[in-house]
């Protein structure tokens, strides 16, 4: 007679979380802006190529050029989609490091652009913005860094650790590239904003960067930026050189009416310096009307939106912040240029994401959105 015997049941393994689909309202919203800029790209920069000998008489230059950095940007989209969420924290502080040594060598060995040394390589077709890979830098770090040290922000002292942490790459760029670091300034305190318990702490940082801003616009050596809040305040003071472009501009704006004169009728692009590049939403405007410009505006909107969804159904404090970095990135350089364009604010040389002509500037854009893309992957989902 065979006894029974009970047999144990096999233990039940532990449930991880798995991968769930990315955030494609994102993705469509980011590949339907950066079509758009193709599209815009071409339209305000084809009479300019044409008619200049400096690009080979030829129509399609920054159409060509705009089309191979896609592609790149692309693939790098796609490779940080891909990449596990914990690498980003392992080598957080290395592209921290690495971004402030590139800064710090910008001044000596940088290559000169338009007056300024923001280049690092051969030539600026062949060589990075520093700034660029700061931006993606500081918020890793300090996404790391916080997420790391839960209680880091609770007392004044981790409060102004990190505060230290965001001054060093934004002065080092406030060097060369003042609204460049108003945008990491920016992205650094969005995230220790949502991180921190502490609301009083805003009111001495606020005090400390407006002491700082006020600085860097009244030195001798910055006198041009002081010289550019005169500007903005009355662009007719000097139409034939500073106020030109802010000038041509809001004309552009203006003629434009609600629908526009349609793609490729812009006739301000004849006048404006490089209106492919920062210039690029007078454009918009121009050829498109209010309703054009609209419609990019809530794109941007939307993105934001979707951002701000994924930071709050992240699976911990690093990717939250992570994702709070990005959006506020993408975001906060929208408002920048479009409100330079409208002249609400003093000119700065920010690009417009996603649509303004600039290799650099896409490629670490992209290479951001598949990190974002990345979290939202691992994200709950609640709608």
């Amino acid at each position: 007679m065979i006894s029974s015997v009970k047999q144990k049941r096999p233990m039940k393994k532990k449930a991880i979380k798995k991968p769930q689909s990315y955030d494609y309202t994102v993705l469509f919203v980011v590949i339907t802006l950066v079509f758009f800029g193709i599209i815009m790209i071409f339209s305000s920069s084809y009479y300019y190529t044409l008619t200049s000998s400096k690009f080979n008489n030829d129509m399609y230059y920054f159409l060509k050029k705009q089309i191979q950095w896609v592609i790149l940007g692309t693939i790098a989209m796609i490779i940080t989609m891909r990449i596990p969420l914990v690498v980003y924290k392992r080598f957080s502080f290395i592209a921290y490091a690495f971004s402030n040594i590139c800064l710090i060598l910008l001044p000596f060995i940088g290559i000169e652009a338009n007056g300024q040394k923001r280049w690092l390589g051969l030539t600026p077709t062949l060589g990075f913005q520093p700034s660029e890979v700061a931006k993606i830098s500081v918020i890793l770090f300090m996404a790391f860094y916080i997420s790391s040290h839960k209680n880091c922000l609770k007392d004044i002292k981790g409060f102004i650790k990190c505060g230290i942490f965001l001054a060093i790459p934004v002065v080092l760029i406030a060097v060369s590239n003042l609204s460049t670091a108003i945008v990491v300034a920016g992205i650094g305190t969005a995230i220790l904003f949502v991180a921190s318990p502490k609301i009083w702490y805003f009111v001495v940082m606020g005090a400390v960067a407006g002491l700082g801003g006020v600085v860097a616009v009244t030195l001798p050596q910055f006198a041009y930026r002081f010289s550019r809040i005169r500007v903005w305040l009355d662009p007719f003071s000097d139409p034939l050189d500073k106020g030109f472009q802010i000038i041509q501009g809001l004309y552009a704006v203006a003629s434009g009416g609600l629908f526009g004169l349609g793609i490729g009728q812009s006739r301000q692009k004849t006048f404006i310096p490089e209106a492919y590049n920062d210039i690029i939403f007078a454009i918009i405007c121009e050829e498109l009307g209010m309703v054009g410009a609209f419609v990019i505006i809530v794109l941007f909107a939307v993105f934001v939106w979707r951002g701000i969804k994924i930071a709050i159904n992240s699976p911990d404090m690093f990717n939250c912040l992570t994702a709070v970095g990005i959006t506020t990135m993408i975001g906060f350089q929208a408002v920048i240029n479009i409100a330079v364009v409208t002249n609400t604010i003093p000119n700065t040389g920010q690009p417009l994401p996603f649509i303004s002509y600039g290799g650099t500037s896409l490629l670490f854009t992209m290479a951001s959105i598949g990190i974002l893309l990345n979290i939202s992957k691992y994200c709950k989902k609640d709608d």
